[in-house]
């Protein structure tokens, strides 16, 4: 299988995919069809459509971790092994300032996970952390055994954390991220809110909404917002933040592991989860 196009599970582990199971009545698409006859040696097409995901997702497990196989890793091991729906939130591509965060986990502390996989090279890697102290406290890194020793270089006797995924795919904490708070901006911070979050903020702190104009609302409320202590307005920012992704339906737990990720992050509807339950199981 080393010949092989690996780079066709990324299509499979993709939201298009994922929509196809999910708001049709679907229970195929030409791009599972080409993956199942590619990498599943015993394909028949007697098997159900769960069992061929999780045989695909232990191909991308054995020789091809992409960011996708961090990111469901980080959710199935953190999120849902460790902690919990209720009480936790997870995040991905939130827009920090110049850059986009791979995955942040907010729970007590909000902590922001850089995923440098097999695959990846560290050239934005130093822009990219000095985008995410400007929102975030806690940052860490999380890579591979064969870049592990690079990334512990680079951060060595800082407060950047170094975590690892094994081969066999458990995350291993080597050095715990360090609160930094020296560098939050307050700025960036608000570019991150949506509207009715900055609104709730500004209502709960101050007990009016600025009266203007729509042409010179969001600065008022800009405005607004950077008056507040900071820590106050961390506090708040972590707040809005965690309730973005709330899991209510049982049906997510009866989801495949290998597609926990995409279910979740695609903030699926109840209706939608059981079409593409009917649709794999």
């Amino acid at each position: 299988m080393r010949d092989l196009d690996y780079s066709l599970l990324t299509r499979v582990f993709s939201r298009k995919i994922l929509n196809d199971f999910t708001n049709t009545s679907l229970k195929s698409s030409s791009v599972f069809e080409e993956a199942r006859k590619t990498f599943i040696p015993s394909y028949d097409g007697t098997d159900s459509v769960a069992n061929d995901f999780e045989k695909l997702y232990s191909v991308l497990h054995k020789n091809y971790r992409n960011e996708y196989y961090y990111k469901n890793t980080l959710l199935n091991k953190l999120l849902l092994g460790v902690h919990s729906v209720n009480t936790t939130t997870a995040l991905t591509e939130l827009p920090i300032g110049e850059a986009k965060a791979d995955f942040v986990l907010i729970n007590g502390k909000a902590v922001v996970y850089e995923i440098k996989t097999e695959l990846d090279n560290f050239e934005r890697l130093e822009n990219q952390i000095i985008n995410y102290y400007k929102a975030f406290d806690h940052v860490t890194v999380i890579t591979s055994e064969s870049q592990f020793e690079k990334v512990s270089d680079i951060y060595a006797n800082s407060s950047v954390g170094v975590s690892l995924l094994t081969k066999r795919g458990n995350i291993r904490s080597i050095v715990p991220p360090v609160r930094q708070d020296n560098f939050i901006d307050l700025g960036v911070i608000f570019a991150i809110l949506r509207k009715r979050e900055y609104e709730d903020i500004i209502m709960n702190y101050y007990g009016f909404l600025p009266s203007v104009s729509q042409f010179e609302y969001y600065n008022a409320c800009k405005s607004l917002f950077l008056d507040i202590k900071q820590d106050v307005a961390y506090n708040y920012f972590m707040q809005k933040l965690k309730e973005r992704h709330k899991v209510n339906s049982s049906i997510f737990f009866d989801l495949p592991k290998s597609l926990k990720s995409l279910a979740y992050f695609s903030d699926l509807t109840d209706h939608q989860l059981l079409r593409l339950k009917k649709n794999i199981l």
